[in-house]
């Protein structure tokens, strides 16, 4: 393992646990930026098992000066950023007509201004070790719905800001892409699903079983299989692969 430190946000749960877990094996340090307390220090602990060392920061990256935390930490303790991959943001599922200008700017302010403000303080770093960074979208961005119009337009968003960061990052020699994933089985998911059978008065397993058909898939997604993802974005198999939006959905968009 080389001398490496990665950044995950989200890191305390998830998708973003995953991926800094798996991200241990090739890292010789993951920075694990997420509010997590417990959860975080769990994770912190499953990384050092693996060999990796962690170092966690517990904050919301919702407040702009989390990104200058969080990066000025990183380059106090490792003196280096090989990778940086924005996980952070849940973003409110809430119908179109009775979304409050504070759900819109909640989603916007944590998912995209988080992932954005980041970027822009761990640029230079990124710029000294030809690194590479990965934003996590979502489906939604390509099948937007009215019942959750905030996950469309904020994962659209996200892809075209990885498109942008690319578009710089020919120039800066910085690797930069997007993830969307489909149904991933995060906690988040499975509390969707309780919601969804509560309001149709069926039971969970009724619930995930017609959800599942109706994204017309063969199973749910685990979180490892989008953290093995991210950990090919960021290792040198991948160092053509910039400005890419990359699905990872079990087939569950069907337009080309």
């Amino acid at each position: 393992m080389s001398k490496s430190v990665a950044i995950v946000t989200g890191a305390s749960s998830g998708i973003g646990r995953a991926t800094a877990i798996r991200l241990s094996r090739d890292f010789s340090a993951v920075v694990l930026a997420a509010r997590g307390g417990i959860e975080l220090g769990k994770v912190a602990e499953q990384v050092r098992a693996q060999g990796a060392e962690p170092l966690p920061i517990d904050l919301d990256l919702m407040v702009p000066a989390a990104a200058e935390t969080v990066v000025g930490r990183t380059l106090e303790k490792f003196g280096r950023i090989d990778a940086l991959l924005n996980i952070a943001g849940a973003v409110p599922g809430v119908d179109l007509l009775q979304m409050t200008d504070e759900q819109w700017n909640a989603g916007m302010d944590l998912k995209l201004h988080g992932a954005r403000r980041l970027t822009l303080r761990a640029w230079e770093a990124l710029k000294a070790t030809n690194g590479a960074v990965v934003l996590i979208a979502g489906n939604a961005a390509e099948i937007p719905t009215a019942s959750a119009a905030a996950v469309g337009v904020i994962n659209a968003a996200i892809v075209a800001l990885a498109k942008a960061f690319a578009d710089r990052g020919l120039k800066d020699g910085i690797q930069v892409n997007s993830v969307s994933p489909g149904p991933v089985m995060t906690g988040r998911r499975l509390s969707m699903i309780e919601k969804w059978a509560a309001a149709h008065k069926v039971g969970i397993d009724e619930a995930k079983q017609t959800l599942l058909t109706q994204a017309g898939i063969g199973r749910y997604g685990e979180p490892q299989d989008i953290a093995e993802l991210m950990a090919f974005l960021v290792s040198p198999a991948a160092r053509w692969i910039t400005g890419t939006q990359l699905r990872i959905d079990g087939g569950e968009v069907k337009s080309i």
